[in-house]
């Protein structure tokens, strides 16, 4: 499963996360035996690691969510602690599908048929954003256990 993360807030509500920082939310977050990796791609960041019969991709999908939530939770009590004024915390959307598409490139690291590719999104409205990429057109002639979506 590879991830890609999507910043669609202000700065000034939570601070971008560089590719490091991205990887090791999920590096120091995620459970055994979930592994995790930085990956060498413009559009891809992290790729995880897991056994199919212990997870489906909807359950890392949902602990990916988890993670980079609780890591703006964190920061967000930080800024308070600092007295520093933080307007509300993004929307957390984790996309998923299935590349059933040949691969665009014949790097180690880009996407291949049959893997998951996830874009994990920070956002203010979360609705805005599924509108915005036309999301129920996109996935409306995909089965159902080719996509995931988690939103919180």
């Amino acid at each position: 499963m590879l991830l890609s993360h999507n910043f669609d807030v202000s700065p000034d509500i939570v601070p971008a996360l560089s590719r490091e920082e991205f990887v090791e939310v999920f590096r120091s977050s995620l459970p055994e035996p979930l592994q995790c990796r930085q990956v060498n791609n413009p559009h891809w960041i992290v790729e995880i690691l897991f056994p199919s019969s212990e997870f489906s991709p909807q359950q890392v999908g949902t602990l990916c969510a988890k993670a980079l939530a609780e890591k703006r939770q964190v920061e967000k009590r930080q800024a308070e602690k600092r007295q520093v004024e933080k307007d509300q915390l993004p929307q957390i959307l984790v996309l998923g599908g299935i590349k059933i598409t040949p691969a665009t490139s014949d790097s180690p690291d880009a996407l291949q048929p049959g893997d998951w590719g996830v874009d994990v999104v920070e956002t203010r409205s979360g609705e805005d954003f599924l509108q915005a990429i036309a999301w129920e057109t996109t996935v409306a002639q995909k089965p159902a256990d080719s996509i995931f979506k988690i939103e919180l």
